[in-house]
């Protein structure tokens, strides 16, 4: 957890903040103190988000919804207030470790008998998730806490509104994306409509992970964007899975929705444990509790939290203004009596053994299930002496001060492409760069820059920013194909022309860039497919042992959404076919998807790759009409040359 700054509230209705948890794509996560002294999480959502009038209607739909789904296998909320100038929503505690610490970190493997106990304690929560209507669309070994009662399931809710506005073009933030590779369904990766049976697969890979102690498809640690195409395409890796788990994981892993059980299903085929953990794990948690404990005479108490600098208590109606330092005395939130105000804290909540220890470790525990690239803590519902919808409405003073805002003006927010070496018919070099809100020193650009030899993705800094010129400066490589052949971009300005033009310059190198779809399905429908290339049977004798395929799925720029199938005959060195063949299987990721669709380099799949292969570099793609049917032309970027030409397989 970290201090309160200048720019953070000291009380978020009848909340006080204790302190800040992180930032996400969808708002700020606090600390914070119920009026009766229950600790909870309050998130607050980025200005930029709660200025459209959409993902606020969307928002407030989904808040009430999340008051629906009760307590069961999640944590409750405890209020919200979705018509504050800056929307929030408060939700209580849950006091267990993440399963990706226990099994990644601590533990290992789970056995068995706890692997069935954690299905069906997880799909019990699904069962009532999906019952009021949600998705929980990020289910991950993160997101699922280990508690003496039962898993509880954890952020969930908002993704969906902020999901439902990307879906009406209102919003390209990077942040509108749901779900974490290695964890995701074969609808997530390719953009389709998620439906109930989505979170099964996810349950799939997370029971995979708990009883192996490896995702069934891969990490970001084997490659991001190859993880999501085996989640499309290649069945699990479920080696060392125990044989009494198999059916049930392999259910949930079926590529066809239709094909998993419901999790109704699973609740009434598997039985509740207890004790459901082994008994090492329960005696952690004892040790845990000790500790904490024993921590409480050198820990900051919650009841008195220091000041922010400087931070004020929010200015009531009635004239009275509280200070942050004020033990028992955050500032009062309305008048006294007045509709929709928060009632004022206690003058002095008397001090409890080990509260002060425990919310330093549930802290910690929180701080773990927040991290992530665009998903902070966000579980369920509930009810509290302090819970309800509480106080503070629009214009009775929600928060004390307002969430830094983004300095990107609108016109620049969204996707841009341009061709810096040859032309929009032949381009040599390419590049793309994804502009979201944020404020000066954030790393609110995404850029894609690809050669004929390599494909690089990286994260600008916003330097600053007018209503005609937008400048980055300092970036981070995030992706390279080839592995470490790419150096971080120099300061790049872009001048606006047009709602749709910006002239882009970095150094000597100038472009000019057009605005682009953003979002998860950026490929033009009619690239969507499998194609194939027929053999030449004067040149490839035996053309049968010919084959040649390319499959283009949907999805973002800078996933694997290219794959490449080839087969061929060996050959002697007097050009004699010999009796084996050649298979060569490769990806490539898209780096454009504007009026071509540009991929970066062939990476191997290094299970069907012969040494006799050959990799290519960076290709554009496009679609010709030929008699009336559509083909796939594919030239490489490196030299003028006649293309791949493919048909629909």
């Amino acid at each position: 957890m970290e201090s309160l700054n200048a720019e953070d509230p000291v009380s978020v209705g009848p909340f006080r903040l204790i302190g800040r948890l992180g930032v996400g794509g969808m708002g700020r996560v606090f600390l914070a103190r119920s009026a009766g002294g229950r600790t909870v999480a309050v998130k607050v959502v980025h200005a930029e988000l709660a200025a459209q009038d959409e993902f606020r209607r969307r928002f407030a739909r989904e808040v009430a919804a999340l008051e629906r789904v009760g307590g069961t296998g999640t944590a409750p909320v405890l209020g919200s207030d979705t018509a504050a100038d800056s929307p929030w929503v408060a939700i209580g505690y849950v006091a267990g470790p993440s399963l990706r610490t226990v099994v990644g970190d601590e533990f290992g493997p789970l056995p068995p008998a706890t692997v069935r106990a954690l299905a069906s304690g997880l799909a019990r929560a699904l069962d009532h998730i999906h019952a009021a209507g949600f998705v929980h669309r990020d289910l991950k070994p993160g997101n699922v806490l280990l508690t003496v009662d039962g898993p509880r399931i954890i952020d969930f809710g908002i993704a969906r509104a902020v999901d439902s506005v990307a879906e009406g073009g209102d919003l390209t933030t990077t942040g509108a994306v749901v779900g974490s590779p290695g964890f995701m369904s074969p609808e997530q990766v390719r953009g389709d409509q998620v439906s109930p049976a989505s979170d099964i697969f996810c349950l799939g890979s997370v029971l995979a992970y708990a009883a192996t102690g490896r995702a069934p498809f891969g990490t970001a640690d084997s490659g991001v964007h190859a993880t999501m195409f085996r989640i499309a395409h290649d069945e699990p890796d479920l080696t060392d899975l125990p044989p009494e788990l198999s059916g049930l994981i392999r259910a949930c892993l079926a590529k066809d929705p239709a094909a998993r059980p419901t999790a109704t299903e699973i609740v009434e085929t598997l039985p509740v444990a207890d004790p459901w953990l082994p008994a090492d794990v329960l005696a952690r948690l004892g040790r845990h509790a000790a500790r904490l404990l024993e921590a409480e005479g050198s820990a900051r108490t919650a009841d008195t939290p220091p000041p922010p600098t400087g931070a004020t208590g929010t200015t009531g109606t009635a004239g009275t203004a509280g200070t942050a330092g004020t033990a028992g005395a955050p500032g009062t939130a309305g008048a006294p009596g007045t509709a929709g105000t928060a009632a004022p804290a206690p003058a002095a909540a008397p001090r409890r053994r080990g509260r002060t220890a425990l919310l330093a470790a549930l802290t910690a525990l929180a701080v773990a299930a927040a991290a992530g690239v665009a998903y902070t803590y966000w579980p369920g519902r509930g009810d509290d002496g302090g819970g309800g919808t509480a106080g503070g409405r629009k214009n009775g003073g929600t928060t004390a001060t307002r969430p830094a805002p983004g300095i990107v003006p609108a016109a620049f927010l969204g996707a841009w492409e341009g061709v810096l070496k040859g032309s929009a018919d032949v381009p040599y070099e390419t590049s793309r760069i994804e502009i979201t809100q944020g404020p000066a020193g954030s790393r609110s650009a995404v850029y894609t820059h690809v050669t004929g030899e390599r494909l690089c993705i990286g994260r600008a800094t916003l330097i600053s920013a007018t209503d005609g010129e937008l400048v980055l400066g300092e970036a981070e490589i995030t992706a390279s194909v080839p592995a470490q052949r790419c150096t971080p971009a120099a300061r790049q300005t872009l001048t606006l022309r047009s709602t749709d033009v910006v002239e882009w310059g970095s150094g000597v190198a100038k472009s000019t860039f057009r605005r682009v779809k953003a979002g998860t399905d950026v490929v033009p429908a009619a690239y969507v497919g499998t194609w194939k290339q027929a053999p030449d049977t004067v040149l490839q004798p035996q053309p049968d042992r010919w084959s040649y395929r390319v499959t283009v799925i949907q999805g973002p720029v800078g996933a694997p959404l290219v794959r490449f199938e080839q087969s061929y005959p060996r050959m002697d060195d007097q050009g004699n076919l010999l009796a084996d063949d050649i298979d060569c299987a490769s990806t490539a990721l898209v780096g454009s998807a504007g009026s071509l669709l540009v991929i970066g380099p062939e990476t191997r799949d290094p299970d069907t790759w012969d040494p006799d292969c050959a990799e290519n570099g960076s290709s554009n793609l496009r679609i010709v009409k030929y008699r009336g049917k559509e083909r796939l032309q594919i030239y490489g970027m490196t030299a003028d040359g006649e293309p791949g030409e493919f048909v629909r397989d």
